[in-house]
């Protein structure tokens, strides 16, 4: 019975991921395209993808970043961005860049464009899908690239990377401190919450599922198990019949999923540092709840918009000042597993 209950999940997941691949095909007529230097892209390079809205402030450093880590080239989709974000990557010159007007709800958050791009662009190539506050950091990052990390993982075989996302929150309101384009933004957001983590894993895709930190905490105390995932595999060997699910929390074939270690041991894992809280969320969360584009029950997190819009203090005496990469390990926010 279990043998054929396996199979009738393989088939259901099989033919759901289809329907996510046509989604996209579907949808590819609404990406317009800016700025179009994909020709630029050579077969090793390592890619980024994301979706963006009103970005600018982020961008100046979200780009360093990346580059510094060794990214080659960046796919964006621009959604209605209306500060100058459009203008402002149309001008990099390892960006390409497509616009849309479109709902990003209905393109289920986004995905269904960047799995377009995806198929079309980056079979073969390491891609990290990324949204503009995830800033990766991995084990040995300061002083080894994208590049060895990827490599390594090609040499044992695996196909993803799997992260945990940490929100980072500075001390005191979030309008205290103005954040400047360009600035590293973790010199405001010092904090996290560093030990009520809960972990489950989802029997039908294999992924964690993973809740926790400052947004459990503070803003679903209440029913903590409504929070947030914070589980995400944003790098992934890229294969055009592959398809996210859910942001990059989960993604189909499920075998990419498996990320982690069920034998005792700890596999080679990054964080995601979530600059959310910079001093704009108390203005976009409004921006947010009124538009109902970014959960498909938005009206079940008004009071979480409107408790960010109220300019929360999200420190406590329990928050953590991070300090670096290895205070992450020490703590078991991520592993370097048997990469020394």
């Amino acid at each position: 019975m279990e043998i054929l209950r396996n199979l009738l999940n393989a088939y259901r997941l099989r033919w759901k991921r289809r329907r996510f691949l046509f989604r996209a095909f579907c949808k590819r007529n609404q990406l317009k395209p800016v700025a179009d230097r994909t020709a630029q892209i050579l077969d090793d390079d390592i890619l980024v993808v994301s979706t963006v809205r009103n970005e600018l402030i982020r961008l100046p450093h979200f780009l360093e970043h990346y580059r510094r880590l060794g990214v080659n080239h960046f796919l964006f989709v621009d959604n209605n961005s209306d500060d100058g974000t459009r203008e402002y990557l149309a001008k990099e010159p390892d960006v390409s860049l497509w616009s849309t007007a479109q709902s990003y709800r209905l393109s289920r958050f986004g995905v269904d464009w960047l799995t377009w791009l995806q198929l079309k662009y980056a079979h073969g190539h390491w891609c990290l899908t990324l949204d503009a506050d995830e800033i990766l950091i991995y084990p040995h990052h300061d002083t080894r690239s994208l590049k060895a990390l990827v490599n390594w993982l090609d040499q044992t075989g695996r196909r993803s990377f799997g992260t945990l996302m940490l929100d980072m929150y500075p001390k005191g309101r979030l309008n205290d401190r103005l954040y400047q384009p360009g600035d590293d933004p973790f010199e405001i957001l010092s904090w996290f919450d560093g030990g009520n983590y809960m972990i489950r894993k989802q029997p039908l895709l294999q992924n964690l599922w993973i809740q926790g930190g400052v947004r459990a905490r503070h803003f679903f105390a209440d029913q903590p198990r409504r929070a947030p995932t914070m589980g995400k595999t944003p790098l992934v060997k890229w294969h055009r019949r592959y398809a996210y699910v859910s942001s990059s929390h989960s993604i189909l074939p499920r075998q990419l999923n498996c990320v982690y270690d069920e034998a005792g041991g700890e596999r080679l894992s990054g964080i995601l540092l979530h600059t959310k809280f910079l001093h704009t969320a108390t203005e976009r969360s409004a921006e947010e709840k009124k538009r109902g584009e970014h959960f498909a029950n938005s009206s079940q997190y008004d009071s979480y918009y409107d408790s960010i819009a109220d300019n929360p203090d999200l420190w406590c005496d329990r928050s953590t000042r991070l300090i670096g990469w290895r205070q992450l390990e020490a703590m078991g926010l991520m592993s370097k597993g048997n990469w020394v």
